[in-house]
Parts: C-alpha cells; sequence; structure tokens
C-alpha cells in the first residue's frame, strides 16, 4: 500500500482504538456517529474505486476535463491539505446504515482495494496524467487521488478522535 494510504489507514485506526459497536454507534446531536464516517469513508473508496475501474476498462484516462477551472480547489486540497468546512457529502457517499461491526473492516478493505486500482491507472496511464475526475477538483492525477483521500480521510480521522474523547474521556 501507499505511504500516504497506510499513513491514513494507522490514523482512522488510532482514532477508534478501544471504541466498542456501542461506542461506534453512539450519535451526537445532528452529527454522524463513528460507525457512519466510517461508512462514509468506505464508500468514498468505492466510488474512486469504481471510476478508475471504468478507466481501465475503457483503456484510457479520463476524458479531458478542464484542470484550470478547478487549479485552486485542486492545489488548496491536494497539496496545502485543507478541505473547506461545511460541503454536504453527495448522496452517493452518504451513510446508509450498514451496520458497525462489518463497517470497519469494509472501509480497510476498501482503503487497499482503491490504493490497488489507483496504482493500476497509474502503471497503465503514466505518472503525472490525470487518470480520472473528481466531482469538485476535475481530474486527477494518481498521486492528487492519493493525496485527496489522505487529506479527507484524516479530517475524518480528527472528528473520531473527538468523538472517542468524549466517549472515552482519553
Amino acid at each position: 500500500m501507499h505511504s500516504k494510504l497506510t499513513k491514513l489507514r494507522n490514523e482512522i485506526s488510532s482514532a477508534i482504538d478501544g471504541m466498542t459497536l456501542d461506542h461506534l454507534t453512539c450519535k451526537p446531536e445532528g452529527k454522524w456517529c463513528a460507525a457512519e464516517i466510517l461508512e462514509h469513508l468506505s464508500l468514498t473508496y468505492v466510488g474512486t474505486i469504481k471510476n478508475m475501474e471504468r478507466r481501465l476498462a475503457e483503456g484510457q484516462p479520463s476524458p479531458t476535463g478542464d484542470r484550470a477551472r478547478n487549479r485552486l480547489k485542486r492545489i488548496v486540497v491536494t497539496r496545502l491539505g485543507y478541505i473547506p468546512a461545511g460541503r454536504k457529502a453527495p448522496e452517493r457517499a452518504m451513510p446508509r446504515g450498514v451496520p458497525a461491526q462489518q463497517v470497519v473492516g469494509e472501509m480497510v478493505e476498501n482503503l487497499a482495494r482503491m490504493d490497488g486500482v489507483i496504482s493500476e491507472c497509474e502503471t497503465q496511464f503514466s505518472r503525472g496524467v490525470p487518470i480520472a475526475e473528481h466531482p469538485i477538483l476535475g481530474p486527477l492525477t494518481a498521486q492528487e487521488w492519493r493525496a485527496f483521500h489522505f487529506v479527507h480521510g484524516r479530517n475524518h480521522a480528527k472528528q473520531l478522535h473527538r468523538l472517542r474523547r468524549s466517549l472515552l474521556g482519553n
């Protein structure tokens, strides 16, 4: 697994370390519970997998999108590591109620699958070539996809740490 995604997996694991099924499903008022955050992350990985598998099946990277139009957003997220607050998750990445006992394993499995598909695209389409389109950031290279998922996942890992502290007091 790519080092950036390994670090992400470790940060998420650390954030939920010691949480029971009850902790994972304890829902703060108006917020997602830990299991829902993990399911959301897993769904984003599945979306990326499907997107890239389409590219591989077609034998070509993302149709040429306008990278210049989304340049600033892309730089802020993938290079500066900042995701602006307040954006609602797209419907396809909204938690659907996967049982807490299965969501952790699925999230880790989908992260590993996504890493493999990103690497496969990078090999097939060359380094530095935009391989698939992100719905907000536009066409991203393999490196940018990894950076996006790292920053996005790290944001949610911070939420998970706060939830854990509120529930376990540590």
